[in-house]
């Protein structure tokens, strides 16, 4: 049983499909293939079946696939910690960012990470906080910038920025100069759909309060949540450094409360994987990221 081999199966199973899995690998199918048949027949066991998608792991695929991540990334580390002895280290990281952050961050970091670490590379994967903090659980990412993650005992979290929700209108919209929680129900809503961290905070905030909100539409994207409230569909809710593009200063805000609603950024990193002298300097960089002018 070889690491290549191993590393082939995960992509197959993470891809769910063979010809997906060697688009991936930049490999031929054929080869793809008859690499994971070598691998059950020497353990005797199928790892894999088809179905009408694609593929998935067997029971005892599954098995293997918990050591196969494992197994792997032991040798990453290995591998990186080795090449943490260069003066300038090589090799990769993979940083996590939720969408609307990723937008302004992504090129001051990868600037500032090429300057400082000339020899390695960055990968720069955007999801929402929910699916990032799974990825960075199971070894997919190195970093993660989360809004206000749950609690694991897997994961470090080191609080960043907090800011205060708003309630964002049309620019011809005349607000309060403060809104409570219970008018919230008073206007139209376009906010981004669930899982989301600000969908969880204001569920947090309301459902105990039994205020409702008028949800119009709901939206992956801030930047298409945004534009819908720009041509007066409806009102949404967001942090300050949410209204960042050009444009967004003609909408109307106001902040929300008492009590008011809090936003957190944090950088995660996993307890279980020691950290190389390039996660070290990623995390450095990311901390000294402007996050409040994104």
């Amino acid at each position: 049983m070889e690491l290549r081999q191993l590393q082939y199966f995960v992509s197959v199973v993470d891809a769910g499909s063979f010809s997906a899995g060697a688009v991936a690998l930049n490999l031929a199918q054929p080869s793809l293939s008859r690499q994971i048949a070598l691998l059950e027949s020497e353990l005797g066991q199928r790892l894999l079946v088809r179905t009408g998608r694609g593929v998935a792991a067997t029971e005892a695929g599954q098995a293997l696939l918990t050591h196969a991540r494992t197994m792997l990334d032991i040798a990453r580390r290995a591998r990186d910690e080795l090449r943490d002895m260069d003066e300038s280290p090589g090799g990769r990281v993979v940083v996590g960012m939720p969408p609307r952050v990723a937008l302004g961050m992504s090129t001051p970091l990868i600037q500032r990470f090429r300057e400082k670490f000339p020899r390695a590379v960055i990968t720069v994967l955007e999801g929402l906080s929910v699916s990032l903090r799974e990825s960075l659980i199971v070894g997919k990412l190195d970093l993660a910038l989360l809004f206000d993650p749950a609690v694991s005992p897997q994961l470090s979290y080191e609080p960043l920025i907090r800011e205060k929700l708003l309630l964002v209108a049309p620019a011809s919209s005349r607000l309060p100069a403060r809104v409570s929680l219970s008018a919230l129900a008073n206007f139209p809503m376009v906010l981004p759909s669930a899982p989301n961290a600000i969908r969880h905070l204001l569920d947090k905030e309301l459902s105990p309060r039994n205020i409702q909100l008028n949800v119009l539409a709901e939206v992956g994207a801030v930047r298409t949540v945004l534009d819908l409230v720009a041509k007066g569909v409806g009102c949404t809710i967001l942090p300050e450094s949410g209204l960042s593009a050009k444009g967004d200063e003609a909408l109307q805000h106001a902040p929300i409360g008492p009590p008011s609603i809090w936003n957190a950024l944090v950088l995660a990193t996993p307890l279980a994987r020691p950290a190389t002298r390039l996660t070290r300097g990623t995390a450095q960089l990311l901390r000294e990221l402007d996050f409040r002018h994104r």
